[in-house]
């Protein structure tokens, strides 16, 4: 199932989000515009923004790939430079959205849908990109947590359709008829099978060997396309920039506007989600050259008999996590932030805190059920709680 997760960028002066929201699949978004420093503009639009100090700043504001809103913001020498990378960002995230989807077919595209459609049947030869996902994903599960598995999109499905049903805005239901039953969940799970995934790396193929296996690319896809994109990004030249989709952010660089060295990312307080009552922003996280990634329980849910069942769901109890409210992680790749944020997730905070410790470059922030927080250790020289601030 797609993960939608949201992080708060701050101190950007990049776009305002008031009464936008993401999409979810099939729906349109009302909002088309926005706010970028006084200037109303169409979503789609690159905005230029004179620098009072530093690098000249290019905004832009979309919401076609991967189904919920990407910001970016691209500090830039030149005009040619600023508006060639904020597009390379736009075009190139479009293009992984139909190589990574499992939804939809795409007239020339051999993607996620496509294999699915031949399991059991025939490999399907597909980019490099989509190979190299599905590589990566196989192998974070060996190496890391079995927590986050590709294959198990029976499951996903099942309450993917339920979300459908029910809405995503919350709203509590006296009707249960279309939640799901473990009798359901269950037979679904029979086709779980990590090892049906064969992966021919010569021929660039990809096979599922049980027909009834179905893979679900969505707590992976957006945070490799993210990084993906950065490490292009970086061989084109570009050295200031940061790309927000959806919640997975990742650093190139610091913003180069000559007043700070550290992009500030603001972990949003789960209690504030409708709450304008409750502070809105739990921390706030100063980055360079980094990726921060937050799962939530408080995005994408809907609610029957006053229980909330969001969107990431335990591969164990096939039901959705319910261990706390958000762990956001900060390390190198967007790629294995993705990864983790939903594998930790599904784990009680010491398993998680565990894993997460044990991994080089990695760090875990979890928000609780109660309202406090538990971070590792190297956590702490990001959080601004703990002294870090925009300038080193």
């Amino acid at each position: 199932m797609k993960k939608f997760k949201r992080i708060f960028l701050l101190g950007l002066a990049l776009l305002s989000l008031a009464g936008c929201q993401e999409k979810t699949s099939g729906e349109k978004t009302e909002e088309s515009q926005t706010q970028v420093e006084g200037q109303e503009v169409e979503s789609e639009d690159t905005i230029k923004v004179e620098a009072t100090d530093g690098l000249n700043k290019y905004s832009n504001y979309f919401f076609d790939s991967f189904d919920t809103v990407t910001q970016t913001a691209v500090f830039a020498e030149s005009d040619e430079e600023g508006y060639k990378y904020s597009n390379y960002i736009k075009d190139r995230m479009a293009d992984l959205h139909k190589e990574f989807s499992s939804f939809d077919a795409y007239e020339g595209v051999n993607n996620v849908y496509t294999i699915n459609d031949q399991a059991g049947k025939n490999p399907v030869q597909v980019s490099d990109e989509l190979f190299d996902l599905i590589e990566s994903a196989l192998a974070d599960y060996k190496n890391y947590s079995h927590k986050n598995d590709i294959s198990f999109g029976r499951v996903t499905e099942i309450w993917r359709r339920a979300m459908d049903i029910y809405g995503e805005e919350g709203h509590d239901h006296s009707d249960n008829k279309a939640l799901p039953s473990l009798e359901e969940l269950k037979a679904a799970d029979s086709f779980t099978n990590i090892d049906s995934i064969v992966l021919d790396k010569e021929n660039k193929t990809v096979f599922i060997s049980d027909p009834k296996t179905k893979l679900d690319l969505g707590s992976v896809a957006k945070g490799y396309a993210v990084e993906l994109v950065a490490k292009e990004l970086e061989e084109m030249g570009a050295k200031s920039v940061l790309i927000s989709a959806g919640g997975n952010v990742r650093a190139i660089g610091g913003p180069s506007d000559g007043k700070r060295d550290n992009w500030a990312v603001g972990v949003q307080n789960p209690e504030a989600h409708g709450n304008d009552s409750v502070d809105s922003i739990k921390e706030i996280l100063y980055v360079n050259g980094k990726s921060v990634v937050t799962s939530g329980d408080y995005e994408r849910y809907f609610t029957v008999d006053g229980r909330n069942y969001h969107h990431i769901i335990d591969v164990d109890t096939l039901y959705p996590a319910d261990h706390f409210r958000s762990l956001t992680i900060v390390t190198d790749s967007s790629a294995l932030a993705d990864f983790l944020s939903t594998a930790v997730f599904c784990m009680d905070v010491s398993d998680g805190f565990d894993l997460i410790n044990s991994i080089d470059g990695v760090e875990g922030f979890w928000i609780l059920k109660d309202g406090t927080t538990v971070h590792t250790p190297g956590m702490e020289a990001y959080m601004e709680s703990m002294g870090a601030s925009p300038v080193n």
